[in-house]
Order: C-alpha cells, then sequence, then structure tokens
C-alpha cells in the first residue's frame, strides 16, 4: 500500500466564523489556530499550508481570566538603544482590539514560513458586521466558553 501525500491542487478552502463575544482569549485563539493550520482535515501534513479562513467577529468583547488585562504586557522594539516599548493588554484592548487576538493566535501557528501565508487568512473585526456573510459558516463547536 502506497503512502498518501496531499497535493496542494486538493486542497478545498472554507470559511470560518467565530464569535468572540464573552468568550476566553485563550479558547478563541486555538480553536482559530487549529482551523488556520488545517488541523481540522483528514488531508493536514505539516509541510503543506491547508487551513481555512477564519472570521472572528466581536473582537472587543473578549474576556480573559486572572489579572491579565492589567499584568499581561506586549513588546515591541524600534531597533535603536533603549527603544523598548511595552503596553498592556487593558490599554491595547482599549485602541486596538484586534490586535490583541491576532497577537494570540500568531504565537499559536507554527514558527516558520507557513505562518504568514496563514495569518492572511485570518480576519478579525470589531462588532458583529464583517464583508464576508456570503461565504462564511457558522462555528460553535470547540469556540463555546
Amino acid at each position: 500500500m502506497k503512502t498518501y501525500s496531499t497535493k496542494a491542487s486538493e486542497i478545498k478552502r472554507q470559511w470560518h466564523t467565530i464569535d468572540a463575544s464573552g468568550k476566553i482569549l485563550g479558547k478563541i485563539a486555538t480553536e482559530a489556530a487549529r482551523l488556520l493550520m488545517g488541523k481540522h482535515k483528514p488531508i493536514f501534513s505539516r509541510h503543506l499550508d491547508s487551513g481555512d479562513f477564519v472570521v472572528i467577529t466581536n473582537a472587543e468583547k473578549v474576556r480573559v481570566t486572572g489579572n491579565k488585562s492589567q499584568q499581561k504586557l506586549y513588546y515591541r522594539h524600534s531597533g535603536y538603544p533603549g527603544g523598548l516599548k511595552s503596553i498592556s493588554l487593558e490599554k491595547l484592548s482599549q485602541t486596538e482590539p484586534t490586535r490583541v487576538i491576532e497577537y494570540a493566535v500568531k504565537g499559536m501557528l507554527p514558527k516558520n514560513r507557513l505562518r504568514d501565508g496563514m495569518m492572511k487568512r485570518l480576519k478579525v473585526y470589531v462588532g458583529e458586521a464583517h464583508p464576508h456573510p456570503a461565504k462564511t459558516k457558522a462555528r460553535t463547536k470547540g469556540a463555546e466558553n
């Protein structure tokens, strides 16, 4: 019996919608990362980007547990000496709530050349409205509280 190898032409991409209102950030991020990688498909292989499109709505209503909103910090560096900057989760979720989910999902994806392509298929929106309504189907399994 021969080993089956998935070809890039056989990959069919679907659209999934996850409603983030009242749900925990980590649980939403793990479900989105699993869909983006394609681990839910029987044709999954690590060397191919076989994942689907993921639309996350109501990004501003995501929850975190404990004191993470005050204690969790996101760092970036300008490249210059003394250029380390940080922002708390609470402040980032007030100014750019979509970034909080994007950072969480990006950290759960594989650190290789496929990650940029996977991140391009992640769409995060504030509020219920998004420009992909005809393509998406609601996702309830796995992303509930």
